[in-house]
């Protein structure tokens, strides 16, 4: 399959759109959890999407792959590495939306391509220009006024921002497909979470709206994370990054204009910061694509004659 075919571009697009519009409209779905506890929560999100995975895997044959993937000895350590931090991220994303801090995480979705072009530079050693460099800048600039301002951190945007980044670097790591890899790491956390749900008896179940719901978890987490690996196979890097900028922005006007979260002057200032920090990185990661687009272009011009 060819990225340059129009139709599998314009599919991928579709897929990615689709999935940063599911993930952007869920604080409203959490939201209707608020009386669960968010341990009770995540521990079902876990176990409905791994139910949901092993089902696409079977459909299409890969589990196989699945068991390959868990024994593996190395692979398995940075499998669990990797679940690790992404059940961290789920936790704490919950957490933001049923304590009324979703622009909390939506600020921390906004930073967190930051702090992974950061983590880029420290761990593998990528080299970053110096408009990225101003980006990272003014992206901690922005964090240091909040914090300021608000007389308290914006912790839990930090541990949303971090653990994805972190998530990113360990993915890395791995030579196993992502729905392959995605279904592993829930499997890693699985015994964990049933271990919860058997010690709670289930978790706090108040009627079947409420099991409909969390079982309704495992389908809101899976889709949009196999739409999304869908698209990153049909569309350049540079529109993957700047099209999932729908999702910390949708997060952001629900936090203010549905929930009516305070939006202080502190806010004011720190968030336009983000954003012209995003625009400045997405800038330099669109004018690279193209310049890698000419080169590559250039170079098979070269290589028929």
């Amino acid at each position: 399959m060819q990225q340059s075919d129009p139709a599998e571009v314009r599919s991928g697009l579709v897929a990615l759109v689709a999935a940063c519009t599911i993930w952007g409209f869920a604080p409203l779905f959490y939201r209707l959890l608020l009386h669960v506890p968010t341990m009770d929560v995540l521990s079902h999100r876990i176990l409905w999407s791994f139910v949901f995975f092993a089902v696409v895997l079977w459909r299409r044959g890969r589990l196989p792959a699945l068991g390959a993937a868990i024994t593996d000895r190395t692979q398995v350590g940075w499998i669990a590495v990797a679940a690790l931090f992404i059940s961290c991220n789920w936790f704490f994303y919950i957490f933001a939306v049923q304590t009324g801090h979703v622009s909390q995480s939506s600020l921390g979705y906004y930073i967190s391509p930051l702090v992974s072009v950061l983590f880029g530079w420290l761990i593998f050693r990528e080299r970053l220009l110096a408009l990225q460099w101003a980006a990272v800048g003014v992206a901690a600039l922005a964090v240091a006024l909040l914090t300021w301002g608000l007389g308290v951190a914006p912790w839990i945007s930090l541990l949303l921002a971090v653990s994805f980044a972190v998530y990113g670097v360990v993915k890395k790591r791995l030579t196993v497909g992502p729905m392959v890899s995605v279904t592993a790491e829930v499997v890693m956390v699985l015994p964990v979470v049933l271990g919860w749900l058997v010690w709670r008896g289930g978790g706090e179940i108040a009627d079947g709206w409420t099991f409909v719901l969390l079982l309704l978890s495992g389908p809101m987490t899976a889709t949009p994370m196999i739409l999304f690996s869908y698209a990153a196979q049909r569309v350049r890097l540079s529109t993957l990054g700047v099209v999932q900028y729908m999702n910390p922005t949708m997060q952001f006007l629900i936090a203010v204009l549905v929930f009516a979260e305070p939006f202080t002057f502190w806010h004011a200032v720190a968030f336009p910061m983000i954003w012209v920090a995003l625009a400045v990185y997405s800038g330099v990661a669109l004018a690279r694509d193209r310049a890698e687009r000419r080169a590559s272009t250039a170079a098979g011009t070269v290589g028929t004659v």
